[in-house]
Parts: structure tokens; sequence; C-alpha cells
């Protein structure tokens, strides 16, 4: 079996049409949405986890905290085991851990078979974007990186968007939140055994577009310190990136409908579906991103415009100067900033990967990702404890422009290594 940190063969000719480069897309969407869709498996039920085990809001923030700190941890170490192994044996066995977390979140009889299933969920989510983003990279076309990169990000939202829909929706018809976390894992199961049915389209070991000749003469490359990309200023930039915009989206997804609803006295039912509604428009948002990076934008001026214009659309809905309906949609409405930006920030860091760290890379940055999620929901958990839920806005507009400023120092950091 080759390890994906040699010189893969390049792809055959035929292999450059848009067929297969849809079918590959598709697939790791497939992946990727079903990876965030476990990201909520626990948060669209935590009133019936407070109503049937009388947990506080500071209690679920932790449930959300063991999930990321789990995802993190695992993230940075699974981008080596990517590189080394190939990408398509530990997704599958990522998607294993998302039906066996959900399986322990349906029998699970108070906080602690909770935080069994957010720490197997957590284990299963780690791999997901080193995994995915080595595919992306080696079995899609150069030309149509950007939209692989927009697929990816649409698919992640529609994937945080559904949750709490299908989630709800079962819960609501079975009359039994078990039901709807025993759905979760059948649908873990079905997307394992397609991706392992289709695995010859998402093997990353089956060749590459990276492959480069080296020239006749020409001495071999001086093997490099498998750490050595740590030392570049712009992947510790990337991993802040994803820190601060994560910490954003923690207050949206797990907070911002009992903040809307304690802010502009909106009932649980209402508010339910403003984390919907943020990820649809976030979704809109990336498809638009995918063409701007294909047109060639300044990948920072992009990052900057879309996600302030998010962050002052959320100090709006804080400050309490709108009405009720006007700040569901405002709510929703900044998702789209935040989706405009998302294939963006992932060419931002295709460019500070090295050749042959692909895995690596992609699983420190993304790793703050996970931290952010960690950090955050304690902290807005707290506010809303304390009641202070205009707290949870304001904050993730301020979580927002500190991103914003992480992305115009990778883009300074790379203009002076030219």
């Amino acid at each position: 079996m080759q390890s994906s940190t040699s010189a893969a063969l390049p792809l055959p000719e035929q292999a450059r049409s848009w067929r297969q480069d849809a079918r590959t897309m598709g697939l790791i969407g497939l992946a990727h949405g079903s990876s965030h869709f476990f990201h909520m498996l626990l948060p669209p039920l935590f009133p019936v986890f407070i109503r049937d085990f009388g947990l506080s809001y500071a209690q679920l923030g932790l449930l959300v905290s063991i999930f990321f700190v789990i995802s993190g941890t695992g993230q940075a170490l699974a981008g080596f085991v990517v590189d080394r192994l190939g990408a398509l044996p530990v997704l599958l066995a990522a998607l294993g851990c998302f039906v066996v977390g959900a399986l322990a979140a349906a029998f699970a009889q108070g906080f602690g078979g909770l935080a069994l299933a957010a720490a197997l969920t957590g284990l299963g989510n780690s791999p997901f974007h080193p995994a995915d983003f080595t595919i992306l990279n080696k079995r899609v076309s150069p030309q149509r990186l950007g939209h692989a990169f927009s697929v990816h990000g649409i698919s992640g939202n529609l994937g945080w968007g559904l949750a709490p829909v299908l989630l709800l929706g079962v819960m609501s018809l079975s009359g039994q939140w078990r039901a709807a976390c025993l759905v979760a894992a059948l649908w873990a199961l079905a997307v394992l055994l397609l991706l392992l049915w289709q695995r010859e389209a998402i093997d990353d070991r089956l060749g590459s577009w990276a492959a480069t000749p080296r020239a006749a003469g020409a001495p071999p490359a001086a093997a490099e310190h498998p750490l050595a990309f740590l030392r570049l200023p712009s992947v510790w930039l990337c991993f802040s990136f994803f820190f601060f915009t994560t910490a954003a989206l923690a207050a949206i997804q797990s907070f911002s409908p009992p903040a809307l609803a304690a802010l502009y006295g909106l009932t649980p039912e209402r508010t339910a579906y403003v984390v919907t509604g943020y990820m649809l428009c976030g979704a809109v948002g990336m498809v638009l991103g995918g063409f701007v990076v294909a047109r060639g934008a300044p990948l920072e001026r992009t990052i900057a415009a879309a996600m302030t214009g998010a962050a002052l659309l959320l100090c709006l809905v804080g400050s309490g100067l709108v009405g009720a309906e006007p700040a569901l949609l405002l709510v929703s409405a900044a998702g789209f900033g935040a989706g405009l930006a998302g294939p963006s920030r992932d060419m931002l860091i295709k460019r500070a990967a090295p050749p042959g760290a692909t895995g690596r890379v992609y699983g420190m940055v993304y790793s703050g990702l996970d931290i952010g999620f960690a950090a955050a929901a304690p902290v807005f958990g707290y506010f809303m404890d304390s009641g202070h839920p205009q707290a949870v806005l304001y904050g993730a507009a301020l979580a927002l422009v500190m991103g914003v400023t992480s992305a115009a120092l990778v883009g300074l950091a790379r203009s002076r290594k030219r």
C-alpha cells in the first residue's frame, strides 16, 4: 500500500473530466456535511436535557467543550496519520465513531452518558478536515479547487442546518428524543457504506495532481522533519483565524436561540431554527465565494469585507434596536458573510501548506476550529446563566473582527516571504 507522502502517480488524462471531479466533490461534501451534522447532535436537544436531567447551561457548554477538546487534539494528530496511511481509511473509521457515538447518546441516562456521546463523536470528527482536504487537493483538478472548497464549505453548513430540523422533526413525530439519536446513527452508517462502495473516487493513494517530476540529474530533495511546518508563522496565524471565527460560530450555534428568546421575548419554537437560517445563508455565501476565489480576488480583502459585515449585523441585533422578526432575519443574514469568506479561507490555508504536508497543516490549522468551540462554549453558557444574553451576540461579533485581523496578518506574512 502506497503512503500518501510518497510520490503519487499523476492522474490519467481522462480523469480531468468535470464528471470525475464532481463525483469526488460530492462524496467528500456528503462526508463533510455528516461531520458537521454531528457537531449538532446534542445542542438542538439541550432544552430536553435540561428538562429530563436537570442540567444547567454551563454543564451543556461543557458537553460542547468535551466534543471539541477531543476533536481538536485528535485533529492535529490525525493530519500525521492521514499523510502516512492515506485519507480514505481514516475517513471510514471516523464515520464508524459517529455511529457508536449516536448510539451512546440514544441510551444516555444522564450527564455521564451524554459526555460519552460527546467524546465519541468528537473523536470521529477529528480526522475530517485533514482527510477531506488531502483528498480534494489530490483528486480534484487544480482549476476546480475553488469550487471544490466551495462545495466542501456548503456541505458543512447544510449539515449544521439539517441537524436541528431532522432531530427536532423526528422528536416531534415520535415523541422521543432518543429516536432522533437513533436516526442520526443510521445516517452515519449509510454514509459510511456509500463511501466504501464508491471508494475509488476518493482514494488519495491512487494518484495526485500535485506530482511534479524531478528534473534529470537534479539531486533528490532533502527530507524535511515532519514538524518543520510548525515554524511557519502563516500556519499559526491560520490557526488563530480559525480559533476566533469558530468562537463566533459557537455562540450562534449553541446559544443564539436562547439569547434571542431572552432579548426579544420570542418562544423557543420560533428561535429554534435561526441556526438553520444562518447555515443556509452561509451556504449561499459559499457558492458565491467559490466564484470569487476562481476569479482570483484578493483573499484577505474578501475575508475582511464579508466577516466585518457579519459582525455589524450581530452587533445591531445585540443592541436590541430592531424588532423580533428583523432580529431573526439579521442573525440568519450574518451567515452569508461568514459563508462568503469560507472558500477564500480554505485557499489561504492551501497556500500556507508546504508540499507533502497537506494533512498535517490542515489538521493543525483546523484544530483551531475545535479549540475555539471548546473554549467559547462555557464562556457563552456563563453569559446566559448570568443573565447577559446580549453578550452572546456582541462576543460573537468581536470574535469575527479578531478573525479578520488574523487573516490580514496571514497576507502580510506571505507578502514579506515574497
